[in-house]
């Protein structure tokens, strides 16, 4: 469905601890995503996860390498409040939310009230976002991807957001949407996530694929970095 072949992204930096100035944020790094998976991405703060997944999405270009996508398919990248517009309502948003992700008008608007229902965002779905908290951001942006449809869904962190009975709700949906046929690539701090959710992983360590395969032997190779 999605490749990343060879690789690196590095950006100028006024900081003398890098060299010449460049920071290199991932380096040469390869891995595929197949039809059907869920392919977890663990690592370190500042190893390049959320990066990975912005080059997955078409947010950012790598500064060498390419990043393949099959025709057609299309990629939403699922991030707290990513492309909301503070100034309009969380009705409004996840009615923009479902079309940018390839739904008609008349489609979108069909989604509106089980969205409301599943984020349980109650009158607050007819509030501006600027209102929301990190939460309800991250309710309204999880609950506007599951809802809706795309061929490859990438979720930054969003299942470790928000109290402990809507994690657990969100991470039972999206095991029921990974039951069927949905791509997904899961970023995650939380190791049991990984392991629960995902039929893949892969480590980033230092900008680079330190393992990848079984999510029980790739925690195992995490564990070892991270002590």
């Amino acid at each position: 469905m999605l490749a990343l072949e060879n690789v690196s992204l590095s950006y100028q930096s006024r900081r003398k601890s890098f060299d010449h100035g460049a920071h290199h944020v991932l380096d040469g790094v390869s891995l595929e995503v197949y039809e059907g998976e869920t392919l977890g991405i663990i690592g370190r703060n500042g190893v390049g996860k959320s990066t990975t997944l912005r080059l997955m999405a078409g947010i950012l270009a790598p500064t060498s390498g390419k990043v393949r996508q099959r025709p057609g398919k299309t990629a939403s990248l699922l991030t707290i409040g990513l492309g909301f517009r503070p100034d309009l309502s969380g009705r409004d948003n996840a009615m923009l939310a479902a079309m940018l992700q390839g739904a008609s008008p008349k489609q979108a608007r069909s989604y509106l009230e089980e969205i409301k229902e599943f984020s349980e965002l109650g009158d607050s779905f007819e509030e501006r976002v600027k209102t929301y908290s990190s939460g309800m951001l991250a309710r309204l942006g999880f609950t506007t991807a599951l809802k809706t449809h795309v061929d490859i869904l990438l979720i930054d962190e969003v299942l470790s957001v928000g109290d402990a009975r809507f994690r657990e709700k969100a991470a039972a949906a999206m095991k029921s949407r990974i039951s069927g046929d949905q791509t997904v690539v899961f970023v995650s701090h939380m190791e049991a996530q990984v392991r629960d959710i995902c039929n893949r992983a892969v480590c980033l360590h230092e900008g680079a694929v330190l393992a990848e395969g079984d999510p029980v032997e790739v925690l195992a190779a995490y564990g070892e970095v991270s002590r």
